[in-house]
């Protein structure tokens, strides 16, 4: 089985098949210089945006026939028709590309979200479901179960009869409450905010958690129960909150709500930030930080942002 790809090189696969789109639709207008410079700032980009050429010139051949069905049409409309099939030739590998680097599963899923986007679903027996951004979960009510495939969720159980979620590190089942579930790489972390789950890892003994505790289930098991706060705001509540946190760590969860590439200075990472930003408008959140910190905010464009650490003037 081909292994998932890690979460950076699915953004970089979005990053080329972005600037492969942009380069066919926007022409003359096209940001040259900024594609030569995301392609120079990392050999993964570079390999990226090599295998999206090569898928470009694979689809870029406009079928004869299409090509004789225009030359009969009037200027306009032979410009129409070629504008159609070169959308087509470019998207196909585009899509293509997203394919290979993107699950697979995640496509096909019951439910998903994009990036950026929460949404809240409910369920024929009153359960609630909420799903965070780039998360796509799996339905199968008649066995009562849920398969998270990518991503975030949280499952609110009002029912008398349990709701089981899948992952790929054990199964959580829940009687009546409330639990959040993230998937990453290599882990799974489960917190129970009400009732109480039972846990049920690919290694090691079934595991009771209560309300504020949560775990990491891995391919070894589960690691140890720690505590969290459950009075405080969350993603299901449409915010990011840090206490303290290393800027670095922040931004890398905030990229998770953003399309696009997000970059920042090596010495921004051991800068402190705390406050509770509202993730409607990442934007904003970045105007935050460039006003609290002593950060500069490049915008090339709404897709490539850079974070720069900002000199003192004397």
């Amino acid at each position: 089985m081909r292994p998932a790809p890690s979460p950076e090189a699915r953004e970089v696969a979005r990053a080329a098949a972005r600037w492969l789109a942009l380069m066919e639709f926007n022409g003359d207008e096209f940001d040259s210089a900024g594609l030569q410079q995301w392609r120079e700032s990392s050999a993964q980009h570079e390999a990226a945006w090599q295998k999206a050429q090569r898928l470009r010139q694979r689809f870029a051949g406009v079928p004869p026939s299409l090509g004789m069905a225009t030359l009969d049409r009037p200027a306009m409309a032979r410009r129409a028709v070629l504008k159609r099939a070169l959308g087509v030739a470019t998207l196909v590998p585009a899509a293509w590309l997203l394919g290979r680097e993107l699950p697979l599963e995640a496509w096909r899923a019951d439910l998903r979200t994009a990036t950026g986007e929460q949404r809240r679903w409910s369920l024929v027996d009153g359960s609630t479901l909420q799903l965070n951004t780039d998360s796509a979960v799996d339905l199968d009510l008649r066995a009562r179960r849920l398969v998270l495939v990518q991503g975030e969720m949280a499952l609110k159980v009002s029912g008398a009869t349990p709701l089981a979620i899948q992952a790929p590190y054990g199964l959580i089942t829940i009687s009546r409450g409330e639990v959040c579930v993230r998937l990453s790489e290599r882990s799974c972390r489960v917190s129970v905010v009400s009732g109480s789950a039972q846990l049920q890892p690919l290694r090691g003994p079934l595991l009771s958690l209560d309300p504020g505790q949560q775990v990491s289930l891995q391919a070894a098991g589960a690691g140890p129960v720690s505590t969290f706060d459950v009075a405080q705001p969350g993603w299901r509540d449409g915010v990011l909150v840090a206490q303290n946190q290393p800027l670095g760590d922040f931004l890398r969860e905030l990229s998770r709500y953003r399309p696009g590439v997000l970059r920042w200075d090596d010495p921004l990472e051991s800068l402190r930030v705390t406050g509770s930003f509202r993730l409607e408008n990442t934007d904003r959140i970045l105007a935050l930080l460039s006003a609290s910190l002593p950060l500069d905010v490049q915008t090339r464009t709404r897709y490539w942002v850079t974070l720069r650490l900002r000199k003192n003037i004397a």
